[in-house]
């Protein structure tokens, strides 16, 4: 019987072959909806993570400047000379939990090469910011802590740089010009990408008291960068370099810090949660049109049964009991939901591509939410199905017989 209430409802649905797919349109848009909405958010999510990884592993940032409640950075008069190299110092002797400290300095200078020229971050530091931003030379070598004593004229190029200033000819031993003052090409870094808003390629990294003092005229920092041993650690260290800090810069209980110690392994975090929360919206927002497809399923299914009400009263005269007219209907609604779903996943896949191909933006195709986008649209086509093939089944023979 369940073999013939199969064939049955086929034959009812290749009937009305066009209401059918009308129908299917619904369960198609949503699942495909939910599927594709999933990968975009999926793909941000990825992006933003690696996005703040590509900064350093273990990362913590310290900027001149008390944080606001809101998490702003609140400059005042001067703040911005209240780190030196000494805090540095400082901070990797006497914090226990810290692997290495980089201290930094940065401003806009155009560089130049030849009859070429390119505007780009000129950053002062010491030879340990390879590891804390997980730098790696694609060729030549770094420069040394005897180069940072020396105060010496040379430079590391990032891979945007190096592209715009040489054009293929080999920076290696080339004299470029900044500021006017001549600087020695000793590598190039291994491109990085974007990362966190900027095109970290886009660097010229030189020593930290050359650029403070042969460049900018300067004796202070403008961050402190440090690698904690561990992200089991990384909160004590914060606490460590916050209290270390406050130590050395005299401040009183009452006094707000005038330095900020940013968790980049938090921020991580939080962006990690933000990223999901609003994919998980997508997917809900998404989900809604499978609702409204699932009562395109029932509205149909309705009109089916008014239509074909003699038909079920013949049945019924025939000998159809209660269950067989259900079951006819419920494999009706449970076979548009099933095909609809079906042909939703290929559409989800292939606009997920689609927008990767074409807008450029990383799309992650989630097998959770093609079997979750599925199982539910399965679900709408039996929860919307059962009230029309209810009425269908309780129809009486004898008035079913005399509809017109």
């Amino acid at each position: 019987m369940f073999g013939e209430s199969i064939i049955i409802a086929l034959d009812g649905l290749r009937a009305n072959k066009l209401r059918a797919m009308l129908t299917m349109l619904g369960i198609i848009i949503g699942v495909g909806a939910v599927i594709a909405m999933v990968s975009i958010g999926m793909g941000v999510k990825d992006k933003v993570s690696t996005s703040i990884a590509g900064l350093g592993s273990n990362l913590l940032v310290v900027t001149p400047g008390a944080a606001k409640t809101g998490g702003g950075s609140k400059q005042a008069a001067g703040s911005g000379i209240t780190l030196n190299e000494k805090d540095a110092l400082a901070i990797a002797q006497e914090v226990p939990g810290v692997n290495l400290v980089a201290p930094a300095v940065s401003r806009q200078y155009q560089v130049v090469f030849g009859n070429q020229n390119w505007t780009t971050s000129v950053q002062g530091t010491t030879p340990d910011i390879m590891g804390v931003r997980n730098y790696n030379l694609e060729e030549g070598s770094f420069f040394t802590t005897q180069d940072v004593e020396t105060r010496a004229r040379v430079a590391v190029l990032g891979k945007t740089v190096a592209e715009n200033l040489f054009n293929g000819v080999t920076p290696i031993g080339q004299t470029i010009r900044i500021n006017n003052a001549p600087f020695q090409v000793i590598g190039v870094l291994e491109a990085k990408g974007e990362s966190a808003g900027g095109n970290q390629d886009d660097t010229v990294i030189i020593p930290l008291k050359t650029a403070q003092e042969r460049l900018m005229g300067i004796t202070y920092v403008q961050n402190i960068n440090i690698q904690a041993t561990g992200t089991d650690v990384i909160n004590q260290a914060q606490a460590d370099v916050t209290a270390l800090l406050r130590a050395r810069h005299k401040l009183a209980a009452t006094t707000p810090d005038d330095f900020t110690v940013r968790n980049m392994v938090a921020v991580m975090a939080t962006a990690d949660e933000t990223t999901s929360m609003i994919t998980a919206l997508l997917g809900v927002v998404a989900g809604l049109s499978l609702l409204v497809g699932g009562i395109g399923i029932m509205n149909i299914m309705l009109v089916s049964v008014t239509e074909r009400t003699r038909e079920i009263g013949i049945r019924k005269a025939l000998g159809a009991r209660y269950n067989n007219i259900l079951l006819q209907f419920l494999i009706e609604a449970v076979v548009i939901s099933v095909a609809g779903g079906l042909l939703g996943i290929a559409l989800g896949i292939g606009a997920s591509y689609a927008v990767s191909s074409i807008a450029g933006w990383k799309t992650i195709i989630s097998s959770i939410a093609i079997i979750a986008a599925f199982g539910f649209s399965v679900m709408i086509g039996l929860f919307f199905g059962i009230y029309p093939a209810r009425k269908a089944a309780l129809l009486d023979p004898i008035d079913a017989l005399r509809y017109e």
